[in-house]
């Protein structure tokens, strides 16, 4: 964050909640670079009170230092998690991908062709399909953000902490006090491919209500990203539609991944019947074989018929990925194959959401690319290598390539 203060302190007085709230202060005396003055706090805290906070900057740097004097005991002051960030926590950039959903945390088994019951151990990851594509974005040099909601626990802070550290906006997170962190452990076979059991009864990601969502965020995105997990129950159901029609209202794309994930439905046909509950809406769809065939109900999944019937009147691009093998795309102008890159595959997690974050964020710098077909089999070549550089460690965000990975291994793969 840019900074630059005339004095060293910067005051303001609020009321906190119970639960992790944003607060906005402005007309200091110090002014921020670039804003009016304005800058958000995040607060995790565990009671109600109302507190005055003095914001000392250091001198030197960019730093903020925080006090807070709780009203009710004016001689105490302890230190506070905070955040602060430019223009009321709302990053001011037209290439903003917003991603909506889940962030949890994945337990992957450190010997491939195991059962979980005869893995010997596991190693612990961040993941969550949508958070995967904001740190991805976030990795390949693009702006990104997270809306969603861990616990209030270690699992949940230490989420919260990696999207900061990778550089994704946290304005949209929240912490839940009477749910746990969602975990999955993630069985790999011997050819990489993935098995799923999920611990969320209900975690944290389920309980999202609407009137929670930060929808000043929401309007600056170019890109709205999500998945289908968000669908399966309300209070989250309800707060994933409003906020697909917030961002459609203020003029974003919609990205949908359906992201299949049959053990978390209560039926097959439940899961279908969700996953095309919103098919019309998206402007980018990303699928694979397997949610084509599961969608078409055994239509051949590589078929370009099959494709077609899950193409509908609005819908900009439908990409299909075929792992190694590289991906489909099919616009109403053209469609094609792009080649895939080979690598020596360790684990599939996340895959799929590096190719979205490789191709979402040349869609955000470029949307003309989606009426240009050489120029998106060059974004398509892109996202392919993302994927591709994803399968080669464990685990999904410790995996996600910068872009200079990408391109090393683009320009290897034509020698």
């Amino acid at each position: 964050m840019a900074m630059m203060t005339t004095s060293s302190e910067l005051r303001l007085s609020c009321g906190s909640s119970p639960h992790t709230s944003r607060f906005s202060a402005g007309d200091f005396s110090s002014p921020v670079k670039g804003s009016n003055g304005g800058f958000s706090v995040k607060f995790m805290n565990r009671k109600s009170y109302s507190c005055n906070i003095k914001f000392c900057a250091t001198k030197g740097d960019c730093s903020l230092y925080a006090l807070q004097t709780i009203q009710k005991r004016p001689k105490t002051q302890v230190p506070i998690r905070a955040s602060a960030s430019e223009n009321g926590a709302t990053p001011e950039d037209q290439s903003l991908v917003i991603c909506f959903g889940e962030m949890l945390i994945d337990f992957v088994p450190t010997v491939a062709g195991l059962s979980l019951a005869d893995a010997p151990a596991f190693k612990k990851a961040p993941g969550g399909a949508p958070a995967n594509v904001a740190v991805g974005i976030a990795r390949l040099g693009g702006k990104s953000a997270f809306i969603g909601k861990v616990g209030d626990d270690e699992f949940g802070y230490m989420l919260a902490d990696i999207l900061k550290k990778n550089n994704v906006h946290d304005g949209g997170i929240l912490f839940d006090k009477g749910a746990r962190t969602a975990l999955a452990f993630v069985t790999l076979r011997s050819d990489g491919e993935r098995e799923f059991m999920f611990f969320r009864n209900p975690s944290a990601d389920m309980l999202l209500q609407e009137s929670e969502l930060n929808v000043d965020l929401i309007k600056k995105s170019k890109i709205f990203h999500y998945g289908s997990i968000s669908l399966i129950t309300d209070p989250c159901k309800s707060a994933h539609l409003a906020a697909m029609k917030i961002a459609k209202g203020a003029g974003a794309l919609l990205s949908y991944d359906p992201n299949l994930r049959l053990p978390l439905w209560s039926s097959a046909e439940a899961a279908r019947e969700g996953m095309l509950s919103i098919w019309n809406e998206a402007d980018i769809i990303k699928i694979s074989e397997e949610e084509i065939e599961f969608l078409t109900q055994g239509g051949d999944p590589y078929s370009h018929e099959s494709a077609m019937k899950l193409m509908h009147p609005n819908l900009k691009v439908l990409l299909v990925t075929e792992g190694q093998a590289g991906c489909r795309y099919y616009t109403k102008e053209f469609h094609g194959r792009v080649p895939g890159v080979k690598v020596e595959t360790i684990d599939t997690t996340g895959a799929g959401d590096a190719f979205v974050a490789g191709i979402l964020s040349q869609l955000a710098k470029d949307l003309s690319l989606l009426k240009d077909e050489a120029r998106l089999r060059e974004a398509l070549e892109f996202a392919n290598a993302c994927g591709a550089i994803t399968t080669t460690e464990r685990g999904a965000i410790p995996a996600l390539p910068d872009k200079e990975a990408v391109h090393k291994l683009m320009k290897n793969a034509l020698v």
